[in-house]
Protein backbone atom coordinates (compact mmCIF):
# COMPACT_ATOMS: atom_id res chain seq x y z
CA UNK A 1 0.00 0.00 0.00
CA UNK A 2 0.84 3.50 0.06
CA UNK A 3 1.94 5.89 2.15
CA UNK A 4 0.96 9.27 2.15
CA UNK A 5 3.46 11.32 0.35
CA UNK A 6 4.63 8.11 -1.73
CA UNK A 7 5.05 8.59 -5.52
CA UNK A 8 1.99 7.12 -7.00
CA UNK A 9 2.68 4.82 -9.95
CA UNK A 10 3.81 6.08 -13.38
CA UNK A 11 3.12 4.72 -17.00
CA UNK A 12 5.44 1.96 -17.84
CA UNK A 13 6.22 1.30 -14.23
CA UNK A 14 6.19 -2.19 -12.54
CA UNK A 15 3.12 -2.68 -10.62
CA UNK A 16 3.33 -3.93 -7.23
CA UNK A 17 1.85 -7.70 -6.51
CA UNK A 18 -2.29 -7.84 -5.44
CA UNK A 19 -4.47 -10.81 -5.32
CA UNK A 20 -8.33 -9.97 -6.61
CA UNK A 21 -11.04 -12.06 -6.85
CA UNK A 22 -12.00 -13.13 -10.58
CA UNK A 23 -15.89 -13.44 -11.15
CA UNK A 24 -15.94 -16.70 -10.26
CA UNK A 25 -14.96 -15.45 -6.86
CA UNK A 26 -11.27 -17.54 -7.46
CA UNK A 27 -8.45 -15.73 -6.26
CA UNK A 28 -6.12 -13.97 -9.04
CA UNK A 29 -2.67 -13.29 -7.77
CA UNK A 30 -0.51 -10.46 -10.27
CA UNK A 31 2.43 -12.50 -9.54
CA UNK A 32 1.22 -15.54 -11.80
CA UNK A 33 0.78 -13.95 -14.59
CA UNK A 34 4.38 -11.84 -14.81
CA UNK A 35 5.82 -11.99 -18.14
CA UNK A 36 2.41 -11.72 -19.11
CA UNK A 37 0.28 -8.90 -20.56
CA UNK A 38 -2.61 -7.94 -18.17
CA UNK A 39 -5.25 -5.70 -18.46
CA UNK A 40 -7.57 -5.02 -14.74
CA UNK A 41 -10.82 -3.87 -15.33
CA UNK A 42 -12.74 -2.42 -12.57
CA UNK A 43 -16.28 -1.32 -12.73
CA UNK A 44 -18.60 -0.82 -10.21
CA UNK A 45 -21.44 -3.70 -8.77
CA UNK A 46 -24.63 -3.86 -10.13
CA UNK A 47 -26.94 -1.02 -8.49
CA UNK A 48 -24.29 0.86 -7.39
CA UNK A 49 -23.29 4.86 -8.32
CA UNK A 50 -20.22 5.03 -9.86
Amino acid sequence: MFKKGEDVLKVGDVAPDFTLLSQNKKKVTLKDHRGKRVVVYFFPKADTPG
